[in-house]
């Protein structure tokens, strides 16, 4: 009788540890935002921004395409506040009536390549980068300049923004 007490109490106790464990793997599904880590003389914009993928490489890529997105489309109003906070085309629904020209402009290895670089990356932070998991890919936060006066210059050659 006394052994079928305890049998009991551990069974109650052990319930109770597993139902209070908390979840781990949620962070990588949360879409964290693009912020601003200073400006350049050279009118470029050094940003923290977020990618998700299968691997560091899809991460880093997917990154890429977010600074480089935030900061033609959505602007950038987190960190800083020194940073151009508006957005470089401002006409509304730009994505979806030049959605051929953007587009091309995203796909993998595309032109956005020639408007990001990661110099501003420091050895310590290329190990060890923010990083968070879920069940089926990583986040990770790295940080990347976006060349913004030439971003804006190539908007303007293709006709995407007025002169």
């Amino acid at each position: 009788m006394k052994y079928l007490n305890y049998t009991k109490i551990l069974f109650v106790i052990s319930i109770v540890f597993i139902s209070c464990n908390s979840q781990k793997k949620i962070a990588g599904n949360y879409s964290y935002k693009t912020e601003c880590l200073g400006i350049e003389m050279d009118g470029s914009q050094t940003v923290k921004a977020w990618g998700n993928g299968r691997n560091r490489f899809d991460v880093i890529e997917q990154a890429k395409k977010n600074a480089v997105n935030d900061v033609l489309f959505n602007g950038i109003y987190e960190g800083k506040q020194d940073c151009e906070k508006r957005p470089v085309v401002v006409e509304v629904n730009a994505r979806q009536k030049h959605e051929a020209y953007f587009n091309k402009f995203f796909a993998d290895n595309g032109n956005y390549k020639k408007f990001v670089s990661l110099k501003d990356e420091r050895i310590g932070q290329k190990v060890s980068r923010d990083r968070k998991r879920a069940r089926q890919s990583v986040t990770h936060g790295v940080v990347i300049r976006v060349l913004r006066a030439e971003l804006k210059q190539q908007m303007i050659k293709d006709e995407i923004l007025k002169n």
